[in-house]
């Protein structure tokens, strides 16, 4: 904790081992007292009299500004706290953040210096291997909730509603994992265009929640939590820790890039490293950005109860000197007591050398797994042998071997929803502002109305039965099942597959347009898994696979067949028929099966 208030003083300590001088900004309003900070070690530290608990704060600080060696210090430079765990305002982007000289003062969030923060009881995370994640994002999630009340609409309480907990419910959901609530910046180029992000994945400091999100607070946080584990339901947060965003050299001094320039990663020529397509990476060789890392991460399970985590580009975490599964970052946090047993998910891959690690990481992380997500897609779209289809519900044992640490998904918040799947064969992106470049170029998507068909109706039958097909494939496979939000009812982004800059209707879930029909199926689909499902994480051994006919699978069969079925002794299990498309459940799924 860098703000810590006790009765009679509250002292301020912060890193910055090349500094020159550090000042405490103290804030009444836009009144602003600078008060110099002394050196210890790395660090600067000051005790100002008094409780300063709920003042707003920052550092200014001073030294060499040259950026081509990596130092950028601007004592024009209003910074925010590392450490900081809550915002007076959201950031904002604005050129006058990288102009040296330019006071920053009125365009900065202050820090607001935490009271008391209760501990909330350690328990066992609510989710396990093998269970349904509900991947969410809380704006666009809540914005059109017609039950949730329209202050509340937009923010993380709103997911304590009963409305939405009963949503949850109905598909038998163990977990939410929320797309970043942490305080984030625009990209540079978002402002000129109207536009503003929209996923949250370009913070500036690892803790501080974004105050659009979470206006209460980490009480909110925690509240809302125990709303959710009080209905069986676990909280993964996704965070971002492979980059920030003060972005490259034209980017903005905000906090870490004035403080300690050295917690980004340099090529040997000062140049920054960009493993991560961002402008800049964070140096996990660093000790000092571990320690704020774990400091970040037991913070939520302390204060808010948070049952897991999911990394966004997560080798990065590994890098420094090179990627292993016994790197010091999981090291620590394997070995640290409020970390060890928490739900960790890797995204496993960076654009940097080395930098797709599918399969790589700790035995007990999950990961999220784009090859059961293109192999499921090509074998729907017809150009995937029905053996590749097999393994990948089995648990990808060529992947993670015989314990499977997948985590299963059809769609994502990155790439075409799963209904725009089905019904575009290329990205359409022009909305963003790049010129359709941005975005996964291949998809495994397609248009999937028939052939020569005019008929509206006979092309929407078509696609629903591919939805349906593709939906029970992901909850007959072995492994962790990732459902991202309104894939249960046919949520379309119109071909947009990075709406990452749409805070708009692109992204918002319009909850009157819902398939519903096609959510019970989903409900249906989820009480099956959750009574017949023979293994969730390990296949079993006794089964059979046959043919549509019902004899034994030859190797010509798995390459050319178009249906297949698996059953286990006492007769649990589904058969698979492209040709249809169907997946048929026994015992069913529905009355009528699947």
């Amino acid at each position: 904790m860098t703000a810590t208030p006790g009765p009679a003083s509250t002292r301020f300590r912060v890193r910055s081992p090349q500094a020159d001088a550090v000042w405490l900004c103290l804030f009444d309003g836009d009144a602003e007292a600078r008060l110099p900070m002394a050196r210890d070690g790395h660090d600067w530290v000051l005790d100002v009299p008094g409780d300063l608990a709920g003042g707003a704060y920052g550092f200014r600080a001073g030294g060499t500004w040259a950026p081509e060696e990596g130092l950028w210090f601007d004592p024009a430079k209003l910074l925010v706290d590392p450490h900081a765990v809550e915002l007076d305002r959201p950031f904002r982007q604005d050129p006058a953040l990288a102009q040296y000289g330019a006071d920053t003062a009125a365009l900065v969030p202050r820090a607001i210096v935490p009271g008391a923060m209760p501990e909330v009881p350690r328990t066992q995370p609510r989710f396990g291997h093998g269970g349904l994640i509900y991947e969410v994002n809380v704006r666009g999630f809540t914005m059109l909730h017609p039950a949730v009340p329209a202050a509340q609409r937009g923010t993380f309480a709103a997911l304590a509603h009963p409305a939405v907990i009963a949503h949850f419910r109905k598909l038998r959901v163990d977990a939410i994992e929320l797309m970043p609530i942490v305080a984030w910046i625009d990209e540079r180029h978002l402002p000129p265009l109207g536009l503003r992000n929209a996923w949250g994945y370009n913070p500036v400091v690892p803790m501080a929640l974004d105050p659009r999100l979470c206006p209460g607070g980490v009480a909110e946080l925690a509240a809302t939590v125990a709303a959710l584990h009080a209905a069986g339901i676990g909280v993964i947060l996704d965070l971002v820790f492979n980059h920030t965003g003060e972005s490259d050299v034209h980017g903005g001094v905000l906090a870490l890039r004035g403080l300690d320039n050295a917690a980004y990663a340099h090529a040997p020529d000062g140049t920054l490293i960009n493993d991560t397509g961002c402008g800049n990476t964070l140096d996990f060789a660093n000790p000092a950005l571990r320690a704020l890392v774990c400091d970040a991460l037991r913070h939520f399970v302390r204060h808010a109860g948070i049952d897991g985590f999911r990394f966004d580009l997560a080798t990065i975490m590994a890098r420094g000197p090179g990627f292993a599964a016994d790197a010091p970052m999981f090291a620590e946090i394997a070995a640290d007591p409020w970390l060890c047993d928490r739900v960790l998910i890797a995204e496993p891959w960076d654009i940097g050398p080395g930098g797709y690690q599918l399969g790589h990481f700790p035995g007990q992380w999950l990961e999220w797994n784009d090859r059961w997500r293109d192999d499921v897609r090509r074998f729907w779209r017809g150009d995937a042998a029905i053996g590749l289809l097999a393994t990948r519900m089995a648990g990808s044992s060529d992947i993670f071997g015989a314990h499977c640490r997948s985590v299963n998904f059809l769609a994502a918040h990155d790439g075409f929803t799963l209904a725009d799947t089905l019904a575009y064969a290329e990205r359409h992106n022009h909305a963003n502002g790049e010129g359709n470049r941005d975005g996964h170029g291949e998809n495994f998507s397609w248009n999937s109305g028939v052939e020569g068909a005019s008929d509206d109706s006979v092309i929407n039958a078509r696609r629903g039965a591919l939805a349906l097909a593709m939906l029970a494939t992901l909850f007959a496979s072995t492994g962790t099942l990732m459902l991202t939000a309104g894939d249960e009812f046919g949520r379309s982004q119109r071909g947009n597959n990075n709406a990452y800059a749409q805070d708009n209707a692109t992204t918002w879930i319009d909850w009157s347009a819902r398939d519903l029909a096609l959510e019970d199926h989903v409900a249906a689909l989820a009480r099956w898994r959750a009574a017949h499902h023979p293994a969730r994480t390990r296949f079993p051994a006794d089964g059979a696979w046959t043919t549509g006919d019902g004899r034994a699978m030859t190797p010509h069969d798995w390459d050319n067949a178009l249906a297949f079925a698996w059953h286990d002794r006492e007769g649990t299990g589904f058969a698979i028929d492209r040709s249809g498309p169907s997946v048929m459940f026994d015992p069913p799924a529905t009355p009528n099966g699947t």
